[in-house]
């Protein structure tokens, strides 16, 4: 599966930032192992379904622990047999467009 998540604290610090509690999630996401990427809206980590909740999950408990109420949202592509899609649907458009 692959997921797309966005997490953000509310509030953030006294700039309104939220950018070092992100970079917090996106850490745990990292040290994970998992395949993902990082853009300016989304992450996205590809994996089994308990393994990428689990990270989903940890990433969400770094930042509560700056901010009492925390934003998540998360989009999942569940696509049983199929691996390495992160990079392959990207891939597919690229060829489509090459066309």
């Amino acid at each position: 599966m692959i997921v797309a998540f966005s997490i953000s604290p509310t509030g953030g610090d006294e700039t309104g930032s939220v950018g070092a509690a992100v970079a917090e999630a996106v850490r745990v996401v990292r040290a994970s192992g998992l395949p993902n990427e990082t853009n300016a809206m989304f992450t996205n980590i590809e994996g089994e379904w308990d393994e990428v909740m689990a990270v989903v999950k940890q990433a969400v408990e770094v930042v509560a622990a700056v901010s009492p109420r925390v934003s998540l949202v998360l989009k999942a592509d569940i696509r049983p047999g199929y691996t390495g899609q992160l990079t392959a649907k990207v891939e597919r458009i690229e060829q489509a467009l090459g066309d």
